[in-house]
């Protein structure tokens, strides 16, 4: 029995995921215009708000790598993402523990994880998330507030 190989993600797909992990320093999600906006002023390239909606959303799936370049750009992801399943693997792991390592604050854990393969950084990820789950359903007793 031969397997399949994994099924490739879409643009729109990756693109959301950048859209839900990468927030703005209050933690808020990134809005189209907004996008839309920061590309046109620190890139000096056009993309408008209703475009990054219809590629969002799959209604258009064939962008320039104009486009993808300057939505790479604004994320801080290598443009690769959206072309290389390797590279969005890397970097989607990267970002799970960026994202955990800002959540519980633990800086020194990411200049010791430089480097790691993407499966380590996952799993370092699922351990920092399973020590918040418990943590914040275990009783709080005197010493730990």
């Amino acid at each position: 029995m031969t397997s399949s190989p994994p099924s490739r993600r879409t643009i729109s797909a990756k693109l959301e995921h950048l859209f839900h992990t990468v927030r703005k320093s209050n933690q808020r999600e990134y809005s189209n215009d907004e996008v839309s906006a920061a590309i046109a002023r620190d890139q000096d390239e056009t993309i408008s708000s209703s475009y990054i909606w219809y590629l969002r959303s799959g209604q258009r799936d064939n962008p320039t790598l104009r486009h993808l370049t300057a939505l790479a750009r604004f994320f801080g992801v290598p443009a690769a993402y959206f072309f290389d399943d390797e590279a969005t693997e890397r970097v989607e792991a990267e970002l799970a523990l960026l994202t955990a390592m800002k959540d519980a604050g633990v800086r020194d854990v990411a200049l010791r994880a430089a480097g790691l393969s993407p499966a380590s950084l996952r799993t370092i990820y699922d351990v920092i998330a399973r020590v918040s789950e418990l943590e914040a359903t275990a009783p709080k007793t005197p010493e730990s507030q």
